[in-house]
């Protein structure tokens, strides 16, 4: 489209993909609320009885801290999408220029900071459960903090030199994107390959229905991280080629990984494995228990009990 000498520059494309990611954003917000809800809930209902799971001030503190910090972020996106069209249309260079200079305005910044700080609460989530379901090995643990720290100290120098800086044009955070899915890829594997250990050290000795609680396990873990990875690695791709696909991907990707973190925090809270034949479990992936939180098993999965007391055994109190 031409422009007259009175008339902003216009890019159509970039206007277009930044108000549908925020139409996109807007909805990943929805389900991220109404799953907000649903945890809350579940980790309300839950108290010490029997072999349910343990009731944990802190885990519904984390809960509502990450939702809390995305509000704050999701409501700073709102807010900047009116002035780019609305507040600030008459400003030099028009809308483009407001999109492409954002972070040159404190209230992006402010929603930027409360994302990555959301994004280290979760991160720091994933490490714990990590760390879990690996007994506290001390190499596993020392390597996921490293990526965690990483993650940290990027964030830390992108918000340093945030003023000014046109996003997209930034490496730092494109080295952030990558640590940060990173994490949550090499995760996903050591969780599954751990678990799928135990497993296959158990056939033969026990029955298929027992089997399956490692399946549901894996299938869960997976199941979350894969959408959070895949929109990961879409934007990775197009920020490294600067293109406005990233526009639509940004103000979601957030809201998405915290989505996939509380389907898992529900379906263990719950007691809730993936299928429809999984049987109702303990939760064996991401909840630990003390002795006198477990039933007795019975006969059938005496033989079980010894094999898996590396996973129930990590302490008095964990989250899932």
């Amino acid at each position: 489209m031409s422009s007259g000498p009175d008339t902003p520059n216009t890019d159509l494309w970039l206007e277009r993909s930044r108000l549908d990611g925020m139409i996109l954003g807007a909805v990943s917000y929805g389900v991220l609320l109404l799953l907000t809800y649903q945890a809350a809930v579940a980790i309300l209902s839950r108290r010490r009885s029997g072999n349910c799971a343990v009731y944990r001030p802190w885990l519904l503190a984390y809960v509502l801290v990450t939702f809390i910090l995305a509000t704050i972020g999701f409501s700073a996106n709102v807010k900047y999408t009116e002035m780019i069209w609305i507040d600030l249309r008459d400003a030099p260079g028009g809308p483009v220029a407001l999109i492409q200079d954002e972070l040159s305005y404190w209230i992006n910044v402010m929603a930027l900071t409360c994302y990555y700080v959301m994004e280290w609460f979760m991160q720091a989530h994933l490490l714990h459960r990590c760390i879990v379901v690996w007994n506290g090995n001390q190499f596993i643990a020392m390597f996921m903090t490293a990526f965690l720290l990483t993650m940290m100290a990027l964030s830390i120098i992108i918000l340093a030199g945030a003023s000014g800086t046109v996003f997209y044009n930034d490496n730092v955070q494109l080295a952030y994107l990558c640590v940060s899915v990173g994490m949550t890829v090499t995760y996903t594997l050591l969780v599954s390959w751990r678990l799928l250990k135990f497993r296959r050290g158990m056939e033969g000795s026990i029955g298929s229905e027992h089997l399956r609680t490692y399946n549901a396990a894996v299938t869960m873990v997976v199941e979350s991280a894969a959408v959070y990875s895949v929109l990961g690695v879409l934007f990775i791709i197009s920020f490294a080629l600067h293109s406005n696909i990233s526009n639509l991907v940004f103000l979601s990707i957030s809201h998405v990984q915290a989505i996939a973190q509380l389907i898992i925090i529900i379906r263990v809270v719950q007691d809730r494995a993936v299928g429809t034949h999984i049987p109702r479990t303990n939760s064996i992936a991401f909840a630990t228990y003390t002795a006198q939180d477990r039933t007795v098993p019975s006969q059938k999965s005496r033989g079980t009990e010894s094999a898996e007391s590396s996973l129930w055994t990590q302490g008095k109190s964990s989250i899932p």
